[in-house]
């Protein structure tokens, strides 16, 4: 079935169901962690905070494409994903299977230049599903061990929603790791809550400095 008319900034509480909880313990637990952490790589996770049982902002820096499967296994929740825009596509084979499995792990897409109504929409439902939102706040992926160019969409959607976000801090794969068996130390850290209610400028510095001090990266938000 073609995927050319849908919407995909568009994300009803319907859509994150059982189904999709399904789909993300398949994901994690039957095809990424019994491959990749079997073979190549030792995750660590480290909770600094008792997660309550309500609708948070998950947070993470971003700095690979297994981001997305290392936060689900350290949060421990169930997590909707915010994604650019850009990896929605359709045009080729490939794509249409990317799209396809981003849908089914719970994601839906966002302008980052402009956050349309559809995307806005779609967080209020997230959090009616009772799911969790992940969202990286510095967009892209980020190599360079450095804290900086923080996107303050997240605040927005933290504010206008009143959930505290919750920090994720990862390290170990600014490189990957390909050879087998000698596994890389990964380390993932569940951080305390940030409140809503601080200030944009308290909360972009906080997430920073937790962020921060869990990978030793160097902080140049000040």
């Amino acid at each position: 079935m073609s995927t050319k008319k849908i919407n995909f900034a568009q994300k009803k509480a319907g859509d994150l169901n059982f189904l999709t909880r399904l789909y993300q313990y398949y994901a994690l637990y039957i095809l990424f962690l019994p491959f990749f952490g079997t073979l190549f790589y030792k995750f660590h996770i480290k909770r600094n905070a008792k997660i309550e049982n309500r609708p948070y902002i998950v947070a993470p820096n971003h700095i690979s494409y297994m981001d997305v499967f290392i936060v689900n296994y350290a949060f421990g929740k169930p997590l909707a994903y915010m994604a650019k825009q850009e990896l929605f596509k359709t045009e080729t084979w490939g794509q249409r299977y990317i799209t396809r499995n981003v849908l089914r792990l719970g994601g839906f897409a966002v302008n980052r230049e402009k956050v349309g109504l559809s995307t806005i929409k779609s967080v209020k439902e997230v959090f009616k599903a009772k799911y969790n939102l992940c969202i990286f706040p510095q967009g892209g992926i980020r190599k360079n061990k450095v804290i900086e160019n923080i996107n303050a969409g997240f605040i927005y959607f933290a504010k206008t929603n009143k959930v505290d976000i919750v920090p994720v801090a990862v390290s170990g794969l600014e490189t990957y790791n390909w050879k087998l068996f000698k596994k890389q130390d990964v380390n993932i850290t569940v951080c305390e809550p940030i409140s809503y209610e601080l200030s944009d400028e308290e909360i972009i510095k906080e997430w920073a400095k937790r962020i921060s001090e869990a990978t030793g990266y160097e902080n140049k938000i000040q």
